[in-house]
């Protein structure tokens, strides 16, 4: 922890441990007010899922306004509040890296990834991201390959949405003094509803409402924790001595160190176009003239967003006591420095950003086990098969949320490595017109997939850049290689 010296007169605060009564309570009434919203949009949007494609597509009718709230809090939620904040707070001047690194990945997405996808999938009518990258062309083999991605995405998902689960339950028991286990079952209940209700609509839509909560919380915040400092210049003061003090990687000096740590953390914007439930967006999309409104819009919801959490990470250092746990440094810190009704109703939409964003991962991964087992043949039962799949994956990542607490940021990142080193470089592939059979896409596949559970499992390297740079690199080389050029 560095010092707060310098900081001029910044007011004085005392964390106990425990909420403000009149917090708790104003918070659990935000919260039981968004909940009921959730459900009236799940209500809602069960009128417009008439057929499989609407529940797993929406029917390829998504706004611009929609389609860049909706693909930027799903590509974000808990890991960007919960787990960047964090970060910020733990590693110190090192945590600057996360801006580069996940704006890379919005403007990769925006700029070279939604534009063909939009076009290239409404062209050939793919609903999924696994029935776009593995094309008719490939003939009986797509059958197989398609199980063999749904099994990747299934694998991957649990963990992703079990990391949901921990954090909205490490946000109840800190704040609402629940147990975890009853945090994660009540938000399993609630997100279960209104997905079920509504299928791709009511997910878009709700995650547009947890976009609009997280940017105004990254607004607030770092205003509030500025403010608590003591103004703008005391904070500057503040963060100088905070690069002049930590290093640019976390307990190492050196540039050598500075540059491994943030090639590192680079590879996470490389991962992006890999993620189903975030370009899915992009394949909804009604019309690819919109997609530069979308992209303005996402791009200065990404920079609000990771900039406001680094600053509170960053103003927590010293406006939090010491021992404060890292996953919980967001939430203690929305106590310390806001008002009691503003702090409910701040931490009431980070509770609900962090638990409704699972309902497009569940979407993503019920749409690969019934939709992409068959590619394109709508399963026996169709929107119902996707709706009992829902039910058993909310299930099992709730077990594992309950049965294996880990650490959101590792948890989220080791899914979305694996997502996108084996997904990225096929869809690359696909985009710029090059063909991969069925041999070189299960190498590609399985390579991107199962080296980054080898490197997970592996010690960790600096910025964990083998993990997040070498099955991506290698699955690429492999389909560059192996796939035949445009005619």
């Amino acid at each position: 922890m560095v010092a707060p010296c310098c900081l001029g007169p910044a007011r004085e605060f005392s964390y106990t441990g425990r909420f403000d009564e009149r917090v708790t309570i104003l918070a659990a009434l935000t919260l039981a007010a968004y909940g009921a919203a959730l459900l009236l949009i799940g209500a809602w949007a069960s009128r417009r899922s008439r057929s499989h494609g609407d529940f797993l597509l929406g029917g390829r009718r998504l706004g611009p306004v929609i389609a860049a709230f909706s693909a930027s809090a799903s590509s974000s939620s808990a890991w960007t509040l919960v787990g960047v904040s964090s970060a910020a707070y733990a590693w110190g001047a090192a945590a600057i890296w996360l801006l580069p690194a996940t704006l890379s990945g919005f403007a990769i997405n925006w700029y070279l990834i939604a534009p063909r996808l939009q076009a290239q999938s409404a062209a050939d009518g793919s609903l999924t991201l696994t029935e776009f990258i593995l094309p008719a062309s490939l003939g009986p083999a797509r059958r197989w390959l398609g199980r063999l991605a749904a099994a990747m995405v299934l694998f991957a998902f649990v963990f992703y949405i079990a990391s949901q689960f921990e954090a909205g339950a490490r946000a109840v028991e800190v704040y609402f003094d629940w147990p975890r286990e009853l945090g994660i079952i009540a938000g399993t209940a609630l997100v279960l509803a209104y997905t079920l209700l509504g299928g791709f609509w009511a997910a878009s839509v709700s995650d547009t409402l947890q976009g609009l909560a997280m940017v105004g919380a990254a607004v607030l915040l770092p205003i509030a924790g500025v403010a608590a400092l003591g103004g703008p210049g005391p904070f500057v003061t503040a963060v100088a001595q905070l690069f002049a003090t930590t290093p640019l990687a976390p307990g190492q000096a050196g540039w050598g160190a500075a540059l491994a740590f943030g090639f590192g953390l680079l590879g996470i914007g490389f991962g992006y176009p890999g993620q189903p439930h975030v370009v899915n967006r992009f394949m909804a999309m009604a019309d690819g003239a919109a997609i530069g409104t979308a992209r303005t819009i996402a791009m200065t919801w990404a920079v609000a967003i990771y900039t406001g959490m680094l600053i509170v990470g960053w103003s927590a250092r010293w406006l939090l006591d010491a021992g404060t746990v890292g996953d919980q440094v967001l939430f203690v810190y929305t106590q310390t420095v806001l008002a009691p009704v503003l702090a409910a109703i701040v931490l009431a939409a980070i509770l609900s950003a962090i638990m409704s964003t699972t309902d497009s991962q569940l979407l993503v991964a019920a749409s690969a086990v019934s939709h992409d087992t068959a590619l394109g043949r709508a399963p026996r039962g169709g929107a119902l098969a996707v709706r009992a799949t829902v039910v058993v994956i909310c299930v099992l990542a709730a077990a594992l949320a309950l049965k294996l607490p880990d650490d959101i940021f590792n948890r989220v990142l080791f899914a979305w490595h694996a997502l996108g080193s084996a997904f990225g470089p096929l869809l690359v592939a696909r985009l710029v017109g090059r063909h991969a059979g069925p041999w070189v896409s299960a190498a590609t596949l399985c390579t991107g997939f199962f080296l980054t559970i080898v490197f997970n499992a592996l010690p960790n390297t600096l910025g964990d850049w083998a993990e997040r740079w070498v099955p991506l690199a290698v699955a690429g080389l492999i389909v560059a290689l192996g796939s035949r050029p445009p005619k």
